[in-house]
């Protein structure tokens, strides 16, 4: 099989294209043929070296669509479509970087779709961190406010959608003024332009302060966002666009306001479950949702991609196909 392996950390040029024997399911596993599979910010900092206990050479890639070739227990039929994300995937062993992946049965998430795999390939993490931030984490309700920190990501185009679809106010953020009209097109009501301080222009739509706010920049803006809040309110830090993982000399009485809630996301952690996620791909197939994917390569073209990925560039999710 073709595989793209990283025996280095550095640059996209790491990412080689390889020849590989196909691997074989061990019980508790199943032999997954990869169709596709987006490309994730956490892939680039693993790329980068800044992923503790990643051990080199490995395959990458935290998500998969594609469909069962062998399950040892029988419990999934081959050609029955399937996704999969994190639970170790592309760093504690090897990934989705590749045209076969030998995969745990837990982390299976069985589908039927008559979407493009190019389309399926972007749905996987990118749903379960917005389906599980916006309704475990921000526990979101109809009416409500929610600002959306970072709305150009790919989390964050989705969140946009489906805040709309569940009947929140939404305010997107974006650091170019270029990207306000797409960010309105997309459902935001409102677009703050994010220069690191936003409290003083939410104080003018929300005097109050904001009801939920999703965090997707990182520990930079964290504290900012805190104050955008109201008290009740919740901020949940998911994303770390800036690559900024934590906070120097926190001290909790000074950073978070009083009774403000901070939680954060992680679907390392907590998963979506499988009605969720097949309700959601059908929310796609009937044109309720329409995912923003910018830009669709080959694994051929993998170490282009994650270049398109550095650039911060694309407008939405970045995904490769195998075939």
């Amino acid at each position: 099989m073709k595989a793209a392996v990283i025996y280095q950390a550095g640059g996209p040029e790491r990412l080689i294209i390889e020849d590989k024997s196909v691997p074989e399911p061990n019980p508790g596993q199943v032999l997954v043929k990869v169709k596709a599979f987006g490309l994730n910010r956490s892939e680039l900092m693993t790329r980068k070296g800044y992923s503790p206990g990643v051990l080199f050479p490995r395959i990458l890639g935290i998500e998969c669509v594609g469909e069962i070739v062998a399950d040892p227990s029988g419990k999934w039929q081959p050609g029955q479509q399937v996704a999969a994300c994190m639970g170790g995937i592309g760093r504690d062993y090897d990934g989705s970087y590749a045209e076969y992946a030998v995969l745990p049965s837990s982390i299976i998430y069985p589908f039927n779709s008559t979407l493009s795999w190019d389309v399926l390939g972007a749905i996987p993490e990118m749903f379960q961190t917005v389906y599980g931030s916006l309704h475990l984490a921000l526990r979101i309700q109809k009416g409500e406010s929610i600002l959306i920190r970072g709305g150009t990501s790919s989390i964050g185009l989705l969140a946009i959608q489906l805040a709309r679809h569940s009947g929140l106010s939404v305010i997107a953020t974006s650091r170019s003024e270029e990207k306000k009209q797409f960010l309105i097109e997309q459902g935001a009501e409102a677009v703050l332009i994010d220069d690191g301080n936003l409290k003083a222009q939410v104080d003018k739509l929300y005097p109050g302060g904001i009801d939920k706010i999703l965090e997707l920049v990182g520990a930079n803006t964290l504290k900012d966002s805190l104050s955008c809040a109201k008290p009740g309110g919740i901020v949940c830090m998911t994303g770390m666009l800036s690559e900024t993982w934590s906070i120097q000399d926190f001290a909790p009485m000074d950073y978070i306001p009083a009774a403000v809630n901070l939680t954060v996301y992680d679907t390392g952690q907590m998963s979506v479950d499988h009605k969720a996620f097949q309700s959601f791909i059908s929310m796609v197939e009937r044109g309720e949702i329409k995912l923003s994917i910018g830009g669709v390569f080959k694994l051929d073209d993998i170490a282009q991609a994650h270049k398109l990925m550095d650039s911060n560039k694309a407008s939405g999710k970045i995904v490769i196909t195998t075939d």
